[in-house]
């Protein structure tokens, strides 16, 4: 995954023989997102499992844990560093055609057998999962972002939820050199953790799993949080983009699609909706990938329910119109692409159509 150029960017300090979990623990510091309790616990309000941590031991997530009664937090490293296209998060709103430096440590708060980054988000939760890290600093990540004319920074590859004061501190100085900054999460979210990234956040891309509790009840946490954290997510004005990873056989009915589109017109029918196609990885190697025409089902659905913007992923050159950006009043075309790279872009400074002059929901020119 730590496919950039080098950046002197060195492997974390560790013994022969030491384990993954003792080396985390030395990358650390106190945790800001928590509080105590009248029994003497802290509780963690990194996600809305909000556990409950007595000394010694850790939250459901691995990685954040209590010693001499404070809570600490994943710091000073990263797992997976990479230059992408910011349509690779995905998110088709924000500055189309621009790079993103994503990065991102260790640990998930769910467990999720179809993850296809499984290999840093189960770290410390399954023996196949873990990766040695690089040491390194806010500093030096946002020297890599300038240097690599990345327009945004964003926290991917693991739950950033779960290090959210990582990223904040990544973030603040991002903020201050004039670049944008992103999360890929699961949507498992609190008022307290949004209250405060919001200052330091701008775009935030939630994984919809599914539409039916006892699917999420198999995963980690409940439907009820992730529908309340997307709505959430706008009331705090966050941008927010949707991703349902179509997985044949656990998601992929016409009603619990039906549902999904529903849902998100109530709140907000420009919300981009991105459905992507499953294939075989980590503990779910018994189906195929998913067929284009539940792709294209999908869309079609999400149009009928009122969305007004939907979008087929993992399927370049073979879901037509739905790759592209079109207005919603007029249908012009706005932003034509090949999977995640632009071949053609006619939206007008600051946000409109050339034609009918609405303007288009998104982050399109950046102020740098």
């Amino acid at each position: 995954m730590i496919r950039v150029m080098s950046y002197r960017l060195h492997p974390v300090e560790h013994d022969p023989g030491e384990s993954l979990g003792d080396i985390l623990k030395r990358y650390v510091k106190p945790g800001r997102v928590c509080e105590r309790t009248p029994s003497g616990r802290i509780r963690c309000h990194s996600c809305a499992i909000r556990c409950s941590i007595p000394e010694g031991k850790s939250g459901y997530c691995r990685v954040r844990f209590v010693k001499d009664g404070e809570l600490y937090v994943p710091w000073g490293y990263v797992a997976g560093l990479q230059v992408d296209p910011i349509e690779k998060k995905p998110f088709y709103h924000v500055f189309p055609g621009t790079d993103a430096l994503s990065f991102g440590m260790l640990g998930c708060d769910l467990h999720c057998s179809f993850c296809q980054n499984f290999v840093t988000s189960q770290a410390l939760r399954d023996p196949v999962a873990g990766v040695l890290p690089l040491e390194a600093s806010p500093e030096e990540l946002i020297q890599i972002a300038l240097d690599s004319g990345s327009r945004t920074v964003v926290s991917t590859y693991n739950e950033p939820l779960i290090t959210s004061e990582w990223s904040h501190d990544i973030f603040e100085l991002a903020k201050r050199e004039g670049l944008y900054t992103g999360y890929v999460s699961n949507g498992n979210v609190t008022e307290q953790v949004l209250d405060y990234l919001r200052p330091v956040l701008d775009f935030y891309k939630v994984d919809l799993k599914a539409f039916r509790d006892e699917s999420y009840k198999k995963l980690g946490t409940r439907l009820e949080r992730v529908l309340a954290g997307i709505q959430l997510l706008k009331e705090k004005k966050f941008w927010v983009e949707i991703v349902t990873l179509i997985i044949p056989g656990f998601n992929d009915s016409e009603d619990e699609l039906r549902d999904m589109a529903r849902f998100l017109v109530d709140v907000d029918p420009n919300i981009p909706w991105h459905v992507t196609a499953f294939h075989p990885d980590y503990k779910m190697t018994d189906r195929s990938w998913t067929p284009v025409e539940t792709l294209l089902k999908a869309c079609q659905i999400g149009k009928e329910e009122g969305l007004r913007y939907i979008y087929a992923g993992n399927a370049p050159g073979q879901v037509g119109r739905w790759e592209n950006t079109y207005c919603h009043r007029c249908g012009t075309l706005l932003i034509k692409r090949y999977g995640f790279k632009i071949l053609d872009k006619a939206i007008e400074h600051p946000g409109r159509c050339p034609e009918c002059k609405t303007t288009i929901p998104g982050h399109w020119f950046s102020k740098k």
